[in-house]
Parts: C-alpha cells; structure tokens; sequence
C-alpha cells in the first residue's frame, strides 16, 4: 500500500476567535492533480497554509510523507514542496532571471553560486513558460500577468515532489491560464509529483484536476473525480448556482455549464 502524502486529521484551524476550519479529514496521495474549490471563505487558502507549515492548526495534526509537519525542517521542506501564492510583492529591482533562480536556493549550499545545471534548469522553465525574452528585465517593471508568471516559473524551478497553486492563474489572460495549467499537468503525468491548486475557475479544474476536493463553510464536502464531484446537485447545494455538467467533445473536457438568467 502506498504511503499517504498528506494525512490531515480532526484538523480545526481558527484565526483569532474566527474557526475556518472544522474537524477536517483529508488524505492525499502521490502523482496527482488536486483541484481546491469552493465558495469564498470557505477555507482554501487556510488549508493551502497548513500544508505549507505556514499556519498552525488549533487543533488536530498534518502529517507530510508519514511525519507530522511541524517536525520537518524547514529547508528540506523547501525541496519538497513549492508555493505560488495567491499575494506577492517585488520590492526590489531583481531580474526577471534573478527571482527564478531564487527558486535553487534550496538546493544551493550556504556561500555556494549556482552550477551550471542550476542555471540550465531556470533557462529550460523560463523558455517553457515563455518568459525567456523577459529574463534581463527587472520584475518592478513588469505587468502584473508577467510577474505572476515570473511566481509561477520560481516555484517550478525548485523542482519539489509538491506544488501548491494558490489562485495561480488570476492575473493572467486565457491564452496564458491554459499555458499554466497544461505545463503543470505535463509534469505529472510525466515527472510524478503532485500539486495542489485552489481554482475558482469551475471548468479548469475540471478540465485539469484528477480529483476535486470541495469545500463548505470549511468542511470537506465531497472529493472525487470531476465528474462526481462537480454535479448540478452538489454546486446547487455548495454555490447556489444551477447548472448542467457534462463532457464536453470539443474541449475533450468534463465540464460546468451556467444559467445565467
């Protein structure tokens, strides 16, 4: 039986007073594509946080690889598992090239310079992603779709076993949202490796994500494949919203269609 990656148990988690989380389970296993959904507020990037180690639970305990979290140390935890977070900020005039290859530093010895094979991997991501023209430019004077690019070819340079997507295509237009998820999805199908991704977007993660992991008011409401997940029942129940699933030939996709009026 293969060990869970994540082992989420009674997990309650508050922010002062206010409990986002309540009495969660979860388990989540190796080479798969998650999707995070729900309503605003009910609790995405506070599970993301836990995840991460970035936010404690008041109750319950996160188990990474079989060991709780909190006893991991935090620069091998950073050669496992990589953030594009939902907020960022460049306050200084680094390169487009410069903050990619902060994601090596993980893997670079305290004093050390980056190898070759260092430099080669952020060249191969920054052409993957094609931000390649971009790399001598500083990040302060980029658009916000392009810096939020620049995040995302960071955290795949650190080249980890997680990667954890929060809102990672909001700034983005439609050509590069799908360029994003296609090139995270490439990886595992053909590298291993899991991620992890909060999407608001119903039909991406439909379309992407193995499993759904649905989220109310801060409990698990279903998991599954999309297609058992992202019924008209369920989003009616969670959303509030009508709506008719199906698979769509064109797109090759399962996917959500809305009433609009």
């Amino acid at each position: 039986m293969t060990m869970p990656l994540f082992s989420l148990t009674d997990i309650s988690c508050a922010y002062g007073s206010t409990e986002v989380l309540h009495d969660l389970n979860l388990t989540l296993k190796i080479n798969t594509f998650y999707g995070l959904v729900g309503p605003n507020g009910s609790g995405k990037t506070t599970l993301l946080d836990l995840l991460m180690g970035s936010h404690k639970p008041s109750k319950g305990t996160v188990c990474f690889q079989s060991t709780e979290l909190r006893k991991w140390d935090q620069r091998q935890l950073a050669k496992e598992i990589a953030l594009v977070p939902q907020e960022f900020g460049f306050n200084f005039d680094f390169t487009v090239k410069e903050m990619v290859l902060m994601g090596r530093h993980p893997h670079i010895p305290r004093f050390a310079n980056p190898t070759a094979e260092d430099l080669a991997i952020v060249d191969n991501i920054m052409a993957e992603l094609g931000i390649g023209d971009l790399q001598n430019r500083f990040v302060t004077q980029l658009s916000g779709g392009e810096k939020q690019r620049v995040i995302v070819a960071r955290a795949l340079a650190q080249q980890t076993e997680v990667l954890v997507l929060d809102e990672a295509t909001s700034n983005l237009d439609i050509h590069h949202s799908i360029h994003i998820f296609q090139v995270v999805k490439n990886r595992v199908a053909t590298k291993g490796g899991t991620v992890i991704a909060a999407i608001h977007d119903l039909n991406f993660a439909a379309a992407f994500c193995d499993e759904i992991i649905l989220l109310e008011q801060g409990k698990v409401a279903a998991t599954g494949p999309p297609e058992t997940v992202l019924t008209p029942e369920g989003l009616k129940a969670v959303f509030g919203i009508s709506c008719q699933s199906y698979f769509n030939e064109f797109s090759n996709a399962y996917q959500v269609a809305y009433q609009y009026a």
